[in-house]
């Protein structure tokens, strides 16, 4: 009697259980970004910790869950500059996907912190694999240029009270959300004086102003109202 052909397994058999549930499922961005996992784990830092250091191996990407992060860098000489303050939803160290070996700044926690540390190797996989997180990263890259370009406009061309305004605004991240009254993440009068370029005595005293202006509000920290916007608007 003849032996029956053998049958050819289907394509979805072939497969592997991994990528069966990748082909069968949808990839959740934000369950991906809120939990740990294969190659990445979620790390808790206390204000004024040292997420990662100028010169350090870039090994990984943080993605930033709670709290927020100042960037800073050192010359040669030693002068210390804040180049960014980061909050939640905000990525740091995506230099190592371009090819940086090492750290080009400083990243401290400004507050209790919570973040994804998501290894090199995994984050190249997901954004390879996976279309909707590479959108969103991809969205989120091209605003943050857009953002350091506005930064260097706003340093060349505007004065000392407007690119305050314009500082505090964005620390608020009015445009993001459509909250009247935003509470700041903590920074002191010394690191905005050096983010906008300017001295602790002239940004206390435009901080003053705001505040009786009813442009700014001290409760429990310090409320940024979007009233603030005129300032930057005005000629």
């Amino acid at each position: 009697m003849p032996t029956p052909p053998t049958r050819r397994k289907s394509a979805k058999a072939r497969r592997s259980p991994q990528e069966n549930v990748s082909k069968g499922s949808t990839f959740d961005v934000k369950s991906f970004l809120d939990s740990a996992g294969l190659g990445r784990k979620v790390s808790k830092f206390r204000a004024r910790e040292i997420v990662f250091a100028q010169g350090d191996r870039a090994t990984n990407v943080i993605y930033i869950q709670e709290g927020g992060a100042k960037l800073t860098v050192v010359s040669q000489s030693g002068k210390e500059a804040v180049v960014a303050i980061l909050g939640p939803g905000d990525f740091l160290g995506e230099g190592c996907l371009a090819g940086q070996s090492l750290y080009m700044a400083t990243a401290t926690a400004i507050s209790p912190t919570s973040v994804l540390v998501i290894a090199k190797d995994e984050m190249m996989r997901v954004l390879h694999a996976e279309h909707e997180f590479s959108n969103r990263f991809i969205a989120y890259m091209l605003a943050r240029n857009s953002r350091v370009e506005a930064d260097l406009v706003d340093q060349l061309f505007n004065s000392t009270e407007k690119r305050l305004a314009r500082t505090l605004l964005l620390l608020a991240r009015y445009g993001e959300q459509d909250q009247p009254n935003k509470l700041l993440p903590k920074v002191s009068q010394e690191t905005l004086a050096e983010m906008i370029g300017a001295t602790r005595s002239r940004v206390n005293l435009f901080m003053n102003k705001f505040r009786k202006l009813g442009f700014i509000r001290y409760n429990g920290g310090l409320h940024v109202d979007k009233s603030l916007l005129s300032v930057v608007l005005h000629d």
